[in-house]
């Protein structure tokens, strides 16, 4: 195997690379919105009142985000269709879905948590004075306040599983990391190809996290603003 750098393998890899670059976008924006949804589960998994169910999600909850992504994928995908019993055989796209969006919906769910626990006592008390239902309390009162301070930590996850969605070319899945690796096979040359799917998460995680960072600092102003006008009345009601 000839590792000396060849432009031309480079730009004859390039579009071959490319065309998994569909795919790993696609799998990212399902995996993250999977992530999303889910993560309002183990949120309101701490709030179960029965002790014992609570612990054992609980438990489920902690060994999901123990266990390294990849272990899990390989289970979803190897090992779930033997299991007695069950014996489900999902495609390389389902089981990285399940897998990423499973593992890293317990990380969401614990940003979920710090937005509604940030959320004043009062605003809980006001709901309840006004006999709103539990779904009215959640939708109309707490999350549109606990939601918006989570938003900058809900992107950098974002981020970090679009780094991680290439764990995915090891069951199969035709991102651009797989794409890479079939090249390089085919060609006996894996530095180009290799070289260009860092180019490319480069290119796009790099403005992505920018974008991130302004909007965190944006968020910050606001809410800092928030309290110290909060701050300033409440002197003043004290004064008076």
């Amino acid at each position: 195997m000839n590792n000396n750098w060849s432009w031309d393998i480079f730009f004859d890899a390039f579009p071959k690379v490319l065309e998994g670059l569909g795919i790993t976008l696609g799998l990212t924006i399902a995996c993250y919105l999977f992530a999303l949804i889910f993560g309002f589960i183990w949120t309101f998994v701490k709030r179960i009142p029965i002790t014992p169910i609570r612990w054992v999600l609980l438990w489920i909850m902690e060994f999901i985000r123990s266990t390294p992504p990849l272990v899990q994928l390989f289970f979803l995908y190897y090992a779930w269709p033997i299991v007695p019993y069950i014996g489900v055989t999902l495609d390389p796209f389902t089981s990285a879905v399940l897998g990423l969006g499973i593992h890293y919906s317990t990380y969401i769910g614990e940003v979920y948590r710090s937005g509604i626990d940030s959320v004043d006592r009062g605003q809980w008390e006001a709901a309840r004075a006004l006999n709103f239902s539990t779904g009215q309390k959640w939708t109309k009162v707490i999350l549109p306040q606990a939601i918006p301070p989570t938003i900058p930590m809900l992107g950098n996850y974002l981020i970090i599983m679009f780094k991680e969605v290439p764990l995915a070319s090891t069951v199969g899945v035709s991102g651009i990391l797989f794409m890479a690796d079939e090249f390089g096979s085919q060609h006996w040359k894996y530095l180009e190809p290799i070289t260009i799917v860092a180019i490319l998460f480069l290119v796009l995680s790099y403005p992505s996290a920018i974008l991130i960072s302004k909007l965190e600092k944006k968020m910050n102003r606001r809410f800092n603003k928030k309290a110290t006008s909060k701050q300033i009345q409440e002197n003043k009601g004290a004064v008076s």
